[in-house]
């Protein structure tokens, strides 16, 4: 059976549907909207019969989907002010841009919504009509005191500002509608963002660590993070074609992100993020290692064994999910009594090895895909050890020469 092509405008979509009558069969225009979070479907007749009139029916579809959007908007702009719920606008936000926006940035406003947005919002039946700015500050200065899920106290500044991020865009959303008058967002007041001192392994820390975990089936997998300085979704994402054994280069050029589902993508978080490095030969001895066992698991499998092209898998040629690798990582360092760290703080680890060997913070930049030196400087520039020795020696030196 062919599946019906959806005909989408902002407000409304339609598909076709045929019905059997008794001179025939007909097109009808299936049309759906949103009322008040709650879906309406509204069938009409095209007037033609199905035979040899697919295109004809597609095109008074179309028109139909855009004249029903303006009956809409025209009715929600009738009044001075909606009435509407600003829940359900915001369900209505996230339908619209679902299809619009990356996966992983919607599900992320999505995961936001429903978490932290459509709970309180829903108890407190907030109408687009009745939102102003002050009591938009009530509720993220609520959400910062008391906003935790388990009752023990307030979400961190991070989250709220996830949380204002959905607000301002569906907002932002509602104005274009001409459901409200002004982003009622604009001049929030947000907690001040607390700098978070990020846990690490030294030099010698990294060393004992390899050694504790060399037997472990993840030891491959952690020794490329720290060597490389991954993120996980980069990990997770490297592929065969990531390698070139030939030239000895291993590039950094796709991702996989859990966020409610696993989310594979053939680009990188950002553009610098897309990076090359040189295969270093433990490196190259590892993922020649991984590529024999892929065979010997191929051939033990049979046909029941997954095709993918990913390096790091189970031996059914599964990949690992990202959960897992957090999962497991914290589960192998306690069961070896190293300090607790969490995996992205390996990338965090080799972000000061290389700070701690003298590279300066554009080498780090480059080295971790940062979008620019900035967030470097942000995150590790109080760890810049050799800089700041050498400015010290110089002032030291400056200092003798002047007594």
């Amino acid at each position: 059976m062919t599946k019906p092509v959806i005909i989408k405008g902002k407000l409304v979509s339609g598909h076709l549907v045929v019905r059997s009558l008794k001179k025939g069969d007909s097109y009808y225009m299936m049309l759906e909207c949103y009322e008040n979070g709650k879906r309406k479907q509204k069938m009409e007749s095209t007037g033609l019969p199905a035979k040899g009139n697919a295109r004809e029916a597609r095109a008074l579809l179309s028109a139909r989907v855009r004249e029903f959007d303006l009956e809409i908007e025209r009715q929600q702009t009738a009044l001075p002010e909606s009435d509407m719920r600003f829940s359900d606008w915001v369900r209505r936000w996230l339908e619209q841009t679902q299809r619009r926006l990356d996966p992983v940035t919607w599900q992320g406003y999505d995961i936001t919504a429903k978490n932290h947005v459509l709970p309180y919002f829903d108890q407190a039946a907030t109408t687009l009509a009745e939102l102003n700015r002050p009591l938009l500050q009530d509720y993220i200065d609520h959400k910062h005191t008391s906003g935790r899920k388990d009752g023990k106290g307030g979400l961190a500044p991070k989250t709220i500002r996830h949380i204002k991020n959905v607000l301002q865009l569906a907002l932002k959303a509602a104005v274009q509608a001409n459901l409200i008058q002004a982003n009622y967002c604009e001049g929030l007041l947000l907690p001040r963002a607390v700098r978070h001192e990020y846990q690490f392994y030294n030099q010698e820390e990294l060393n004992h660590m390899f050694d504790v975990l060399r037997n472990e089936p993840l030891y491959a997998l952690f020794r490329v993070t720290v060597v490389y300085g991954l993120r996980l979704s980069e990990l997770s994402g490297l592929q065969w074609d990531s390698v070139d054994f030939k030239n000895d280069l291993l590039t950094v050029k796709h991702s996989r992100v859990q966020m409610r589902t696993v989310v594979e993508k053939d680009t990188t978080k950002t553009k610098s993020s897309y990076r090359s490095f040189p295969l270093l030969p433990d490196i190259r001895e590892l993922l020649l290692q991984a590529k024999a066992a892929e065979e010997e698991n191929r051939q033990l499998f049979g046909g029941e064994y997954i095709e993918t092209p990913y390096i790091f898998k189970w031996a059914s040629g599964k990949p690992y999910d990202p959960s897992y690798v957090s999962r497991n990582f914290a589960k192998v360092t306690k069961k070896h009594g190293l300090s607790h760290i969490r995996f992205h703080d390996l990338r965090h680890s080799s972000a000061c090895l290389l700070l701690a060997m003298g590279m300066t913070p554009k080498d780090v930049q480059e080295w971790l895909g940062h979008a620019n030196i900035s967030i470097t400087m942000d995150v590790y520039g109080h760890l810049d050890f050799s800089r700041k020795k050498h400015i010290a020696d110089n002032v030291a030196q400056s200092l003798a020469a002047s007594c």
